[in-house]
């Protein structure tokens, strides 16, 4: 089975909204205005296609984003460039197969040369271990606990140190920008852009 990794397109955002909210309750809800809003303020929006079907999505945000997450907010406060996961979503039929992983390394790669962190949060009531132990083996750590107002859940704040970044701080950022490469380039919106394929 080949996997491409690409940008989300307009036209699939209510599958996204129905994938979304299928995915139970490790996921928050959404409504068609909330996806809306992640489409206009997201930088990072990609979704995994598989034989022809959404088999997951991911979305990121940067700390200029308008997002009023009690999470996304805590990170604000707390560090002054990052990339926030907001959430990752796998179709039940392609769960298993690694498509977390695969995500997290593409989300990686967009970062590191943006942000020196990447941030996210994993739910503490109910406790989700797969999700706890998941995180910590890609190299997150718990930089803080909060309790969500708005659905009265605790979290664990998790944060990645991108070591590439200052590297690429150095060398490309401070002198001018990346170069003009289509896997360097930045989210657009209703346009077709780059892909990965993983075969």
């Amino acid at each position: 089975m080949s996997i491409t990794i690409r940008d989300v397109r307009e036209h699939e955002l209510d599958s996204i909204l129905a994938l979304n909210n299928a995915a139970g309750s490790t996921i928050l809800p959404l409504d068609a205005i909330g996806v809306r809003k992640f489409y206009d303020e997201a930088a990072y929006f990609r979704v995994a296609e598989a034989e022809d079907h959404l088999a997951g999505f991911l979305i990121g945000l940067r700390e200029n984003a308008d997002y009023a997450s009690d999470n996304f907010l805590w990170f604000r406060e707390h560090y002054p460039q990052f990339l926030y996961i907001d959430r990752i979503v796998i179709a039940r039929p392609y769960r298993g197969l690694g498509l977390g992983r695969i995500f997290y390394a593409d989300v990686t790669s967009f970062a590191e040369v943006r942000v020196p962190l990447l941030a996210c949060e994993v739910f503490l009531e109910p406790r989700d271990d797969v999700a706890v132990l998941f995180h910590g083996t890609y190299g997150f750590r718990e930089v803080g606990q909060q309790n969500m107002a708005s659905v009265s859940r605790h979290v664990s704040l998790l944060a990645k140190e991108l070591c590439s970044f200052e590297f690429v701080r150095q060398k490309y950022l401070d002198a001018g920008g990346l170069p003009n490469q289509p896997w360097l380039a930045e989210r657009t919106h209703g346009i077709l852009a780059p892909q990965a394929r993983i075969a």
